[in-house]
């Protein structure tokens, strides 16, 4: 894990961002819990998604499933037979790896050294292996000819490639056995194919609308590292659009386009953002392509957009006996839609906002730590500080704290010296501190600092809402 990795990680706990979960027990591995400032970003980003996917678009509504779902739902997405892992352990360092994440690295690898012959040789073993009968053997097989070696101890020790099924299980009712066994959902999508129906016909929809929901997810991930990153308990952001067939590359394209805006409009630089193409494509889809964000870690996935074509609706349809089909009165037919499926990892989209933001400066010989948040997303706006505690600025500062906490998350501040204050908010990232001091008592003016340029204007109280508006809406990302 690179330093400014870890420098992000201790500043998520120091500052009430992420803790890690139980931690007076221990802590229990790959689960975190959201602190008071956490809490508020995530809140942040989750009414931001659904305002841009659910709201603003007539055509898509929302939907809340249920986590525990009849477990025939899984057999018929491939879960219970699919969702599996290769893993692979390093007998040096007992670290333990994904068998095809191990020889995609070593093809990287070879494309980095100019050797694309061979790495083309690679890759179309890798394909070869995934798709074999014993894919846990053709993979080691690979990894085996390839004298493929530990990232950790650098050593050519391995264990055999072992399947591993990512549910998490469990039992409805007091008796545990195979008739009552169900899953905690691995992904949310599920609960919205199930819905099709219900959804369009409360909705009054018609073909092409979407469905999006916000929830739980949970993957028992062996290896699971890298702070939020990957964790066993998680949430993702989707949404399923559901088209006629023919029509899924336009609807592909225009959603790509869409869901990139959304995280540059977050306030992520381009620079650090780009498309990855499947090369392998799942069996149930046509196309495929992930926004990545180039972390302290690498380079890593953060949405995906997916043509799934109709296997989900016809899976279920198959499993359940139950019609999926669709009537266009307009054209006087009956089809199964194909969807393209847009699905953001809410704690990946963090992490990358915490990455994105956080800065170190130089001001004065000293070093200044800060979170360069939206304005729209930080989760304090802007903090109210009386410049001592008398001659009427706490009173008139909590008057003040009253009034914009009707618009905006607020914060107020009286112990320490300014400048302290000053930096507290900086690291925690709030764009806006507002200093009461005497002049403000006597002219009903207040100084706003500038988290960003540390600069400072005189604003009438009366004017705050307005300017702090403009000031946000202005707001560009560097």
């Amino acid at each position: 894990m690179s330093d400014l990795f870890e420098k992000i990680v201790s500043l998520s706990k120091r500052r009430g961002f992420i803790f890690q979960s139980s931690e007076i027990y221990g802590g229990l591995s790959a689960t975190y819990d959201y602190g008071p400032l956490g809490v508020e970003l995530k809140r942040n980003v989750t009414q931001r998604w659904w305002k841009a996917m659910v709201q603003k678009h007539q055509n898509v509504s929302g939907l809340d499933a249920a986590i525990m779902m009849h477990p025939t739902t899984w057999k018929a997405s491939g879960h219970v037979d699919a969702f599996n892992d290769p893993l692979i352990d390093d007998k040096t360092s007992k670290m333990r790896y994904r068998a095809d994440q191990l020889i995609e690295g070593h093809i990287d690898r070879l494309r980095r050294k100019g050797k694309d012959d061979q790495a083309d040789k690679v890759y179309a073993d890798l394909v070869a292996a995934l798709n074999a009968d014993d894919a846990a053997k053709a993979l080691y097989d690979v990894i085996m000819s390839e004298e493929i070696r530990s990232p950790d101890s650098g050593m050519f020790d391995w264990t055999e490639v072992r399947q591993f099924n990512l549910m998490f299980d469990t039992h409805i009712g007091p008796v545990s056995n195979s008739d009552n066994k169900i899953y905690l959902r691995p992904e949310t999508a599920q609960g919205i194919f199930v819905n099709f129906h219900n959804v369009r016909e409360t909705g009054r929809h018609q073909v092409p609308f979407g469905i999006a929901q916000i929830g739980k997810a949970f993957r028992n991930e062996i290896v699971a590292r890298q702070f939020i990153f990957r964790m066993r308990e998680f949430e993702q952001m989707e949404m399923q659009y559901f088209v006629k067939p023919g029509s899924q590359m336009e609807a592909f394209e225009a959603w790509r386009e869409e869901r990139m805006q959304w995280h540059v409009d977050n306030g992520i630089r381009e620079s650090k953002l780009r498309w990855h193409e499947h090369e392998k494509l799942a069996h149930y889809a046509d196309a495929a392509y992930d926004i990545q964000y180039e972390f302290p870690i690498g380079w890593q996935e953060v949405e995906g957009i997916h043509s799934r074509t109709d296997f989900d609706l016809k899976a279920h349809q198959e499993h359940s006996g139950k019609k999926l089909e669709y009537f266009d009165q307009q054209a006087n037919e009956k089809y199964i839609p194909y969807v393209v499926e847009t699905s953001a990892g809410l704690d990946r989209t963090i992490l990358t906002l915490l990455c994105e933001a956080y800065r170190e400066e130089e001001v004065g010989g000293d070093t200044r730590s800060l979170m360069k948040f939206h304005p729209r997303l930080a989760p304090i706006t802007v903090a109210l500080f009386p410049l001592v505690k008398k001659d009427g600025m706490p009173e008139l500062a909590h008057s003040i704290e009253d009034g914009l906490r009707e618009h905006f998350a607020t914060s107020y501040d009286e112990k320490g010296a300014i400048g302290r204050r000053y930096r507290r908010m900086d690291e925690v990232g709030t764009p806006f501190c507002i200093t009461i001091d005497g002049e403000s008592v006597e002219e009903k003016t207040v100084t706003v600092r500038h988290r960003d340029s540390m600069e400072q204007a005189r604003i009438p109280v009366d004017n705050l809402v307005a300017y702090l508006n403009d000031q946000i809406a202005s707001w560009k990302a560097s």
